[in-house]
């Protein structure tokens, strides 16, 4: 028997009638070393109990690290995000700000140039009516000039004036 527990037939030959050539002394020998090594690169048991152990040990570290983790990670999530959100809004909302300020000094603007303008018709409109009262002042002093003139006419017993009808 060999220090490993493996007992070897006396002529090293298989028991039997089965008909087979002599082994070579140094292939078994070679045989015997091989499963020597690897008898002694066998790990002990108690060795493998505190290996198991550790690992027992670590998943039940990783669970809980995992447990806290799946409580504070939609937070810390939540807060990233709304830190990040809040960096990038915060200069659009100013831009914002920046933009409905201009477009109300446009609308006092407009505001004001649209009052310009109807003051300005207004005017205009003023004017024309001051032309018109002039122009037609104007044909009543002439109608008024040729009424005198055919007056004069008519009296002095002078030369008939035809009316043309209007």
């Amino acid at each position: 028997m060999s220090d490993t527990g493996i007992y070897l037939p006396g002529p090293f030959r298989p028991t039997g009638g089965v008909p087979s050539p002599a082994m070579d002394a140094d292939a078994i020998k070679r045989a015997q070393e091989r499963i020597d090594q690897a008898a002694s690169g066998r790990i002990e048991p108690a060795a493998l109990d505190a290996t198991l152990e550790r690992a027992r040990e670590q998943v039940e570290a990783l669970a809980a690290t995992a447990a806290e983790l799946e409580t504070t990670l939609p937070s810390r999530i939540g807060d990233a995000v709304q830190d990040g959100l809040r960096a990038q809004v915060l200069p659009v909302g100013r831009n914002l700000a920046e933009i409905r300020g201009l477009m109300n000094q446009v609308l006092r603007r407009l505001e004001r140039v649209e009052g310009d303008l109807l003051s300005e018709r207004h005017a205009r409109v003023d004017d024309l009516a001051l032309l018109v009262d002039l122009v037609a002042s104007g044909w009543r002093g002439v109608e008024q000039r040729l009424a005198k003139i055919e007056e004069r006419l008519t009296q002095d017993g002078g030369a008939a004036v035809y009316r043309i009808a209007s």
